[in-house]
């Protein structure tokens, strides 16, 4: 995963965001990308993801709310 750990780490640094991504954050988005890319359709993962996003940044608890968008998804399939 070195490649898209190199992509990662380029986007955090030319957001100016305040921290690199770790490991378990980025499995996390993957994970819901997928669920949701399987469960309702392929564009979904990316809509979905930054839907995630937008969530974790008016605080919403990034695992939790990855559970209740992996649960809306699944629920699709």
């Amino acid at each position: 995963m070195s490649e898209l750990s190199d992509w990662t780490d380029r986007v955090v640094a030319e957001l100016g965001l305040p921290e690199a991504m770790d490991e378990p954050t980025l499995r996390l988005i993957l994970d819901v990308a997928r669920d949701a890319a399987h469960g309702v359709a392929r564009p979904a993962a990316p809509l979905t993801t930054y839907l995630l996003g937008i969530a974790v940044g008016r605080g919403a608890d990034p695992v939790t709310a990855a559970q209740q968008i992996t649960t809306l998804a699944l629920d699709e399939g």
